[in-house]
């Protein structure tokens, strides 16, 4: 049988350089709060074992401006924010390395700040280079210096994902800098696991913020978290697969800063190539042929994939569906277009092209991607609807935030299921790691696929990735013990 395979986008990358930020999922099960180890599962509506809030998401109001200067800085309003992210970040390490390392906490003492639009007459020099269209953000092991372009790169996380992603940014460079000064990597280290701890380490910082005990940033930790893993998604290595991808797909990414969200700077000391290997174990590790046949989302390729969710997930009593209309009127549950299912009939119903459009690829829009689109992205929801079938059938509740959880969850497990080498799928279907990480990008963008019968879902897009997340490495009785 022919394999049909779901592509991953290709990403026009705008930007060049070795980028930074990182989004979404979780390694531990416990948090201290205040020194009492809690469960971050017990309420859906908490992240990680925090509230879930809205409300300020960014640079404190009335926070004088820290002291720090940078050289060649143009002192402008870039500038200003990088150095005052860069003090929160240098007092939060101040006060976590002597307790996590050991040793006396030595704060980065060089700053360099150029513009990539600078002409190259009058361009700088960065870790031994000129930056004269040097678009990036960097720590350089030569002279221990953290370095920003505040003419491209920065202005344009900024203006797509909040100033608070530009805070997550030179976190995760100073996290290179934490590396280096508690002696963690060497040359011998694989580059991806550097840059995933460095990714931990800015989550761990992240928290720190969400705790309200930074100076100068606040984030909220609904819409402000979840900008800041949609700019690590943007900025994940599209095809693992390929010798220049050195930072992992935006599912390792968000894991990897959602450990140190969770688990603090301890979690990141525990990421090696072991740990990265085990939570890929059976995942895809690229995108094979380049994610260039891009599956049409159709009715066809639907009924193939009801007959794999069936084979993956069996129930005595198989939903029926219908392609003609999300609109069910269902005297139980609401309709959540473009894919609805009732309970009252055990009904599917799908608006196809609806569901089509969801799925277009945005891989040739130019800019940063807000959110990454490819087929996946339609077909996650269309899977999510059948896992609310599963519950149903196992008599558990569908409507509230752990039944949307539990359906993020199950769609995981699919997923895995699906994303196998080793699975052998009655329709042939197998994914990409661009497919997963599309998936990751709708979760954190409306979370339909995390959502209940009545189309509901908790806030935090933390939240509802972690909970997919949970599904990818575990089985349908992870699903159930974390969200009972």
């Amino acid at each position: 049988m022919r394999t049909r395979r779901f592509g991953g986008i290709r990403r026009l990358l705008v930007v060049t350089g070795v980028l930074v930020v990182a989004v979404a999922l979780l390694s531990g099960c416990t948090r201290s709060i205040h020194g009492r180890a809690v469960s971050i599962y017990d309420d859906p509506f908490k992240v990680a074992g925090l509230p879930t809030t809205s409300g300020p998401n960014g640079p404190r109001a009335g926070a004088a401006d820290s002291p720090l200067t940078a050289q060649d800085s143009d002192n402008g309003q870039i500038d200003h924010l990088v150095l005052n992210a860069l003090d929160d970040i240098q007092t939060y390490w101040q006060g976590e390395f002597p307790l996590e390392f050991g040793g006396t906490f030595a704060p980065v003492t060089k700053f360099i700040s150029w513009s990539a639009k600078t002409p190259r007459s009058q361009a700088g020099q960065f870790c031994g280079e000129s930056s004269y269209r040097l678009v990036n953000a960097a720590y350089c092991r030569l002279d221990g210096s953290v370095g920003w372009d505040r003419g491209v790169l920065l202005p344009a996380v900024a203006d797509e994902f909040g100033k608070m992603s530009v805070v997550m940014v030179l976190a995760h460079e100073y996290g290179h800098a934490i590396q280096e000064m508690a002696k963690l990597v060497g040359r011998r280290t694989p580059t991806i696991v550097k840059e995933q701890q460095a990714d931990c380490f800015a989550g761990a910082f992240i928290r720190n913020v969400a705790e309200g005990k930074a100076k100068h940033f606040t984030i909220n930790t609904s819409d402000g978290l979840n900008q800041v893993l949609a700019a690590t998604v943007a900025f994940r290595d599209e095809n693992p697969d390929d010798p220049q991808s050195v930072h992992g797909s935006a599912f390792q990414r968000v894991t990897a800063v959602q450990i140190g969200f969770t688990d603090g700077p301890k979690g990141c000391q525990g990421i090696d190539q072991n740990e990265i290997d085990r939570r890929s174990v059976n995942l895809p590790q690229g995108n094979g042929d380049g994610g260039q046949a891009n599956s049409e989302v159709n009715q066809s390729n639907l009924r193939q994939l009801a007959t794999d969710m069936a084979a993956i997930l069996p129930i005595p009593d198989e939903p029926k569906y219908s392609y003609d209309t999300a609109k069910l009127n269902c005297r139980n549950a609401a309709d959540t277009a473009p894919v609805t299912y009732c309970p009252a009939t055990n009904l599917i119903g799908t608006d196809v092209p609806a569901l089509h459009d969801r799925g277009v690829s945005n891989a040739d829009d130019e800019g940063l991607p807000t959110n990454v689109t490819g087929s996946y992205s339609a077909y996650i929801v269309f899977i999510s609807r059948y896992t609310l079938a599963v519950q149903h059938a196992v008599g558990q509740a569908l409507t509230g935030a752990k039944t949307g959880l539990r359906a993020a969850c199950l769609s995981g497990v699919i997923t895995a299921k699906l994303a196998d080498p080793n699975h052998k799928s009655p329709s042939g279907i197998t994914l990409t790691s661009g497919d997963i990480d599309e998936a990751v990008s709708g979760l954190l963008s409306d979370g339909l696929a995390a959502s209940d019968t009545n189309g509901n879902t908790v806030p935090s897009g933390f939240s509802r990735v972690d909970a997919f997340r949970a599904g990818v490495l575990g089985d349908q009785t992870t699903c159930a013990a974390r969200y009972s």
